[in-house]
């Protein structure tokens, strides 16, 4: 990779360097810390990783992290796995996410969307209300710390709710989203065993209402451990035998008890997509998910009390946990329940006009998909309150940058981040005092020392490598659930690097200190020794207007061969020509690597995703290595299952 110094794309104004709380961070941390005054934020970064323990108390002070017992130390071990932090301390998740109550209690802590697009307020003041009568209720039905209660439900305040008053009493939540099958759902629950169940009778998408009713009755029977299911009818519908109503749970005008946890008791349990096997049951902690999203929300996102932060998500998705944290730094939570795409594409963009989003977060694959469709968002739409969009899920591919620049508004934040459900939340991303360049997040984050390494260990820069991370997270997994002696966990991420945590992503960390993430490691194409990422496949074959979506991986051969299919979805109207073949292999000739054009481009009628929209590139590849669907796959953690019988057949008669 080159070293010559772009340009960058967008440039923060020295008014808005000075503004960004993380400046204001930096100053207060050089004086009361140690922390380096001068150099910026690479600087400052430096420090958060070199003075692990100092940083990391200094952001519990900064952002007034109430222990209600003192931590003996910051780090009373440092080895990964098994670190332990704040040893000694107490505390609770939910009384730090409902602490503007006290101040702004007639002020909006959630807007409501759903495909009406009219925001819904509900007010500190309310929420705070509804979880001090939930915890009540919850209390009263038995839950106490460390019962699991589970939440099958969408996008709406209740969910928030929900998970606010099982953190309250010490309780582990665990959500799905209603258009997971019932599979999907008890692949996850049957494994932590909840003792209650949130649940809507249906819910609306694309314009139509799904009744889930079966559904519930299904997880009802296959979940023994259920003392009680509470129902939401989001559709209207009477509640089932048996169950309790929401609203006579929360009608109570109750002040919250917030129970007092250790800082590493369990917070939420949340999922791997499970595509090979039964989903990792993922445990991360009320005190680390509290200090890791407070820095990464109010110091990374530079959110307030003044802003509102809207992220398309579902509850089955990481994204939605990081959502509702949000609360944490005073600020304006938007829940959107409905398609991403209804009525139109720009749906999203009206969604931030309508609501004032000053942080819009989204997927990489719905700006190309606006890209695509001819989608103007501040022609149509009123952003000016918008200071940032981000974007996840996969790399933001340069044309996607120069789209936002384009077509959103030239002084906009462009924030590409990466990070994953293993820590809920972000390796490298957003840094408001950073410039933007096309393709590339801004930084790494404060306090995660965060680098690339060849095989054997050595730091690299520019060149790719393997994502590791050196030095402990707060929020990395206290373990797995039902992995009594840690194997599986130490498997995931540390069976590479001993000590050292391995996520699975290709990155180049540049000598500007940006970063760039070019896929998944374990779907790495391979030809002759050189190594590249799938998503710069994608990047460039998705130009093409003939190109919905793509799909390429690398097969070893059994004679040492090497066979590397590229799979492509069709707009529509568009044929897989000689044209268009010599088109696709040519882009990929010119803008990547000679080396690395397919053998065979191949039509299929769709690429299937996990159930939280990522490709799935590794259980195709086993499938066209021969093995069974049912070895190959979960079938529950996949969104179309039938598209798989393409590759399936494809694997039986290619010779």
């Amino acid at each position: 990779m080159s070293t010559v110094k772009p340009q960058p794309l967008w440039q923060p104004t020295a008014e808005r360097i000075a503004e960004a709380r993380i400046t204001r961070f930096q100053a207060w941390a050089a004086e009361h810390h140690g922390a380096p005054a001068d150099g910026g934020y690479a600087a400052l970064h430096r420090w958060s990783v070199e003075e692990l323990e100092t940083f990391w108390k200094a952001v519990t002070e900064w952002f007034d992290v109430r222990f209600t017992t003192p931590y003996e130390r910051v780090l009373g071990d440092r080895s990964m796995p098994g670190a332990q932090w704040f040893p000694g301390a107490t505390l609770n998740y939910a009384e730090h996410a409902l602490r503007a109550a006290d101040s702004r209690a007639d002020e909006p802590a959630l807007l409501h969307v759903d495909e009406t697009h009219d925001p819904r307020p509900v007010t500190w003041a309310d929420l705070r209300r509804q979880v001090g009568s939930l915890a009540a209720e919850l209390r009263a039905l038995g839950v106490r710390p460390g019962d699991r209660v589970s939440g099958y439900l969408p996008n709406i305040p209740e969910a928030v709710v929900a998970l606010l008053a099982t953190a309250a009493v010490g309780g582990v939540w665990t959500s799905c989203a209603p258009d997971f099958g019932a599979r999907s759902v008890l692949d996850r629950f049957q494994q932590v065993e909840p003792v209650v169940l949130f649940t809507v009778d249906g819910y609306r998408y694309g314009g139509k209402e799904h009744d889930r009713r079966e559904i519930v009755a299904e997880l009802r029977r296959e979940l023994p451990t259920l003392r009680a299911v509470v129902h939401i009818p989001l559709l209207g519908t009477d509640a089932p035998d048996g169950a309790l109503e929401w609203s006579a749970l929360t009608a109570a005008d109750t002040a919250p008890v917030f129970e007092q946890v250790p800082f590493d008791h369990p917070l939420w349990v949340l999922y791997s997509s499970g595509t090979t096997g039964l989903p990792k049951a993922i445990v991360q902690s009320q005190g680390g998910i509290l200090v890791e999203h407070l820095k990464q929300l109010g110091l990374h996102c530079d959110l307030g009390p003044e802003d509102r932060f809207f992220w398309y998500t579902s509850t089955g998705w990481m994204m939605w946990n990081f959502l509702v944290s949000g609360l944490l730094t005073g600020t304006t939570v938007v829940l959107y329940d409905g398609s991403p795409g209804h009525p139109d594409t720009g749906a999203q963009w009206r969604i931030a006009e309508r609501t004032g989003a000053t942080l819009y977060g989204t997927s990489a694959a719905y700006v190309m998909a606006c890209r695509k469709a001819g989608v103007h968002p501040s022609r149509d739409h009123d952003l000016s309150a918008v200071k940032c969009v981000a974007t996840t899920g996969s790399p933001l591919p340069p044309d996607g940058f120069r789209w936002l620049h384009d077509e959103v508004r030239h002084d906009l934040w462009i924030a590409s981040v990466s990070g994953g459900t293993d820590v809920c939340s972000c390796f490298a991303g957003a840094v408001p005092t950073l410039p933007v360049h096309i393709g590339e997040l801004q930084a790494p984050c404060l306090g995660t020392d965060l680098q690339s390494w060849d095989p054997s260990g050595k730091p690299l820069t520019d060149e790719v490598g393997e994502l590791v991370v050196t030095n402990p997270m707060p929020s990395m997994p206290i373990h797995f659930w039902n992995d009594p002696d840690g194997s599986r966990y130490h498997d995931s991420y540390f069976d590479t690097y001993p000590g050292v945590w391995r996520h699975g992503d290709w990155i180049t960390l540049t000598s500007r200190g940006s970063v760039v993430i070019h896929g998944r490691s374990d779907s790495t194409l391979n030809r002759q020794g050189v190594r590249m990422g799938s998503a710069d496949i994608y990047e460039a074959v998705e130009r093409l207007p003939e190109i919905k979506e793509s799909l390429v991986v690398g097969i070893e051969q059994p004679d040492g061969g090497y066979w590397m299919p590229l799979f492509v979805h069709l707009a529509p109207g568009a044929t897989l020509d000689d044209d268009l073949t010599d088109r696709i292999r040519k882009t990929i000739r010119t803008q990547l690597s000679p080396r690395h054009v397919p053998d065979e481009i191949i039509e299929v009628p769709g690429i299937p995703h996990t159930l939280t929209g990522k490709r799935i590139e590794v259980p195709v590849k086993r499938l066209l290595q021969g093995t069974p669907l049912d070895k190959a796959v979960n079938p529950g953690s996949i969104d179309n299952l039938d598209l798989l019988a393409h590759y399936q057949e494809l694997a039986r008669t290619r010779p």
